[in-house]
């Protein structure tokens, strides 16, 4: 089962301006959106990643190239990323480019805060939350198929991606209704990690923002005598494991 490392974008002239930037174009990184991804890039330098996947939208491509511009274990070059637009954030119509606070006085603020599986937002290009979660998830599970049969079941790859989009994927690993999808913190340049296997999904970490990632190294391959003993593949470990 691949190790997937969600990652949301670093911080945006548009997050300091306190703006619903949606798929506004030019949105980048602000200064210190900068210094996070280079930091992120740094610390993700340990682990041989085998894919990158990146929303279409600016803010996202600069944290992706962040990523792969420092070389892997080894000095390993790293693959060029790709593109996917089901990881683009959610399509906010009408209320795309709007200030935050505005939009706290609107009637669907409510719906969005407590009931997002309703939400649909205005306008012709709006979408509801629960479109932009299933497209995302499409794109991770036939993401992560793909890894595992091009790369092996121990491989590292990464999507990077939006707040409320890796949010609503977190949700669904974590078996939580979209409803439940707020109560999730997902911060700029967060490392969120899941694995899929064929009975259940396992997350084992959520909005790191600053942790060594060492421990997702995949294990090496010398054989089976050589390797740590597992449960079978999507059996929890009764007692919690060794790690």
């Amino acid at each position: 089962m691949p190790t997937l490392l969600l990652v949301r974008h670093g911080r945006t002239t548009a997050n300091t301006a306190g703006v619903l930037a949606g798929w506004t174009p030019g949105v980048r990184l602000d200064e210190q959106g900068e210094a996070q991804v280079a930091a992120l890039g740094q610390r993700a330098a340990v682990l041989p990643i085998a894919q990158v996947v990146t929303s279409p939208l600016e803010r996202c491509g600069q944290t992706a190239a962040a990523l792969t511009a420092v070389p892997g274990p080894k000095g390993a070059a790293r693959p060029e990323p790709v593109v996917d637009d089901r990881l683009g954030e959610c399509r906010y119509g009408d209320w795309t480019g709007r200030e935050l606070k505005t939009l706290a006085k609107e009637p669907m603020w409510q719906v969005v805060q407590q009931h997002p599986s309703a939400a649909v937002f205005p306008g012709p290009e709006g979408e509801s939350m629960r479109a932009m979660q299933a497209r995302a998830l499409d794109a991770v599970r036939e993401w992560d198929a793909r890894v595992a049969a091009e790369h092996g079941p121990d491989a590292v790859w990464v999507a990077v991606s939006h707040g409320d989009v890796i949010k609503a994927i977190l949700a669904d690993a974590l078996g939580s209704h979209l409803d439940q999808f707020q109560r999730i913190v997902v911060s700029p340049a967060s490392v969120s990690v899941v694995q899929y296997t064929p009975t259940r999904p396992f997350v084992g970490r959520v909005n790191d923002v600053g942790g060594d990632l060492s421990g997702l190294v995949p294990p090496p391959r010398r054989g089976r005598r050589a390797r740590a003993p597992k449960a079978p593949t999507g059996d929890a470990v009764v007692g919690g494991g060794a790690s």
